[in-house]
């Protein structure tokens, strides 16, 4: 492959990590192995996404591996919508996303710097996908970040809330963070 026609392959990749911790480690695994295929990655975390990635002993990790890793100040801040919708990127990834941003993004409500990428993002054609860690019913085996296993329970109202993601315009579910690995080759 000649160097012009793998720059054309490179992908410049916006993704963005909220406060959970379900699929965090697997998340950051998937996104290194992303870049390695030649992808570029900024990141971009929530307030409660960087205290989670700390919290996991992650964020040193995610800061260093990753083109530019930057925490939301506010639901412009910093401005990647800009970029977002006149094709600096290639795609808006959110994986792992939380209940609330789900739910926020199923409801029209744009407060936060990840929502409001989605809002802005889905009048585009650049591709969303979203990887909801409360998308199925029933319970859950995750992990706290000494490693601990724990279940948790998924409340319907997240599940018919990741339902409801999956039939939004421009938005694609993923079911787990591996997924994503196939839209990066």
């Amino acid at each position: 492959m000649s160097e012009k026609e793998s720059l054309q392959k490179r992908k410049m990749l916006a993704w963005g990590i909220t406060g959970a911790g379900d699929k965090l480690a697997e998340t950051v695994e998937v996104m290194k192995q992303i870049k390695e295929k030649g992808h570029i990655i900024d990141v971009f975390t929530s307030e409660e996404g960087a205290a989670v990635l700390k919290w996991y002993k992650l964020f040193e990790e995610v800061n260093n591996s990753f083109n530019s890793c930057k925490v939301e100040s506010g639901p412009n801040t910093p401005f990647i919508l800009g970029d977002l919708q006149t094709g600096k990127y290639d795609a808006l990834i959110i994986s792992p996303a939380t209940a609330n941003t789900v739910a926020k993004i199923v409801n029209g409500i744009a407060d936060t710097l990840l929502t409001n990428a989605v809002a802005q993002t889905a009048k585009t054609d650049v591709p969303i996908y979203i990887y909801p860690v409360d998308h199925k019913k029933g319970k859950i085996q995750t992990h706290a970040p000494n490693g601990r296993e724990f279940f948790l329970e998924m409340r319907d109202i997240d599940v018919e809330n990741s339902k409801k993601l999956k039939k939004m315009k421009n938005i694609k579910v993923v079911k787990a963070p591996e997924k994503l690995k196939k839209y990066f080759k």
